[in-house]
């Protein structure tokens, strides 16, 4: 295999791991905003999912006495549960500001990540001794491991596709299902009429508060598990106060794929693949910083191109942002 390719198809497979927790916060807030709630809590919620999976992590290990004891499913198993949870809880105290309290939707949102970014901290320092490396084998076992090494899975393939941990693929699904749910279902369909036209909505027999309630703690759950899988498959199990500036990307990441989870994928091995090549060789005579700044730059122009077409599929749900007032029908 020829050098060059080699390095690519290497640059391609670490574009798609690092690309993966964009993948669920985008995700999450995708069906967030469908739902008409530009929620800017996603970097807060991220740090609350990775932060409570890793508490359930070194909980798990303090009853079993070290996870080198313990089962690999029952701790993941644990972990995802705790990081959902989390998101989901923060969901919950989202909704309820800014549905039932009809609070600024950008206020409330930007308060999220304050109060989740220090909510993560403050558990991690109450587990501080606790060591998240291990559980980070159970998290990366891939394909290639379970199957064995052959002449098959150490090819470019193998390297590409079969090289992943669950969470890698978790994500993927996740992003086809909500795709499908927002095209093809009922469900859907009433979503997007709440994000568009809640009015209509609700006069149609759509109960309005529920779809908000509902999917903005989905949203928020699969968000949580983006800063899980980012520290567990990105970070080898080492806590790092930097997730919230993959949930801001996560959030840029929804414009750039117009507000369609199947695109995500796409969008996010090429977020990821930016994201790498700020920090490595593969493009050289260029300085790191202006690379590292491609993501927002490249979202931007797609924002622009989206504006001055003005497609009508390719635009934020009408009534993104706007607390919605019953009595004002």
């Amino acid at each position: 295999m020829p050098a060059f390719f080699s390095e690519l198809i290497a640059i391609l497979s670490r574009a798609i791991a690092s690309g993966m927790p964009f993948l669920y916060g985008s995700t999450g807030e995708t069906l967030t905003e469908k739902s008409g709630h530009l929620n800017l809590g996603i970097p807060g919620i991220m740090c609350v999912g990775a932060s409570s999976g890793c508490v359930a992590i070194a909980a798990y290990a303090g009853s079993v006495g070290g996870l080198e004891n313990g089962n690999p499913f029952l701790c993941l198993l644990l972990s995802v549960l705790a990081s959902v949870s989390g998101g989901v809880l923060m969901g919950l105290i989202y909704c309820f500001l800014t549905v039932t309290l009809r609070a600024n939707q950008n206020v409330t949102g930007l308060a999220l990540t304050t109060f989740g970014t220090g909510v993560s901290t403050y558990m991690i320092s109450k587990v501080e001794n606790a060591d998240f490396v291990p559980a980070n084998k159970f998290f990366t076992y891939s394909v290639r491991n379970a199957v064995g090494h052959n002449a098959f899975t150490d090819s470019w393939f193998g390297e590409l596709f079969l090289s992943y941990g669950f969470m890698i693929y978790l994500a993927i699904i996740i992003a086809v299902i909500a795709a499908y749910v927002l095209k093809k279902t009922r469900i859907g369909l009433n979503l997007r009429a709440v994000g568009e036209n809640p009015a209509t909505a609700d006069a149609a027999g759509v109960n309005v508060s529920r779809y908000k309630y509902v999917f903005t703690c989905i949203g928020s759950g699969i968000a949580a598990l983006g800063g899980l899988c980012y520290i567990m498959d990105n970070l080898n199990g080492n806590w790092e106060y930097s997730i919230s500036e993959i949930g801001w990307l996560s959030i840029a990441l929804v414009i750039f794929t117009l507000w369609r989870p199947n695109l995500g994928i796409l969008g996010s091995v090429v977020f990821g693949a930016l994201r790498i090549l700020g920090n490595s060789n593969f493009i050289r005579g260029v300085d790191k910083s202006i690379l590292q700044m491609l993501p927002y730059l490249v979202t931007i122009l797609v924002l622009v191109v989206v504006s001055m077409r003005n497609r009508r599929e390719n635009q934020p749900p009408a009534h993104l942002g706007q607390n919605y007032f019953r009595e004002e029908r």
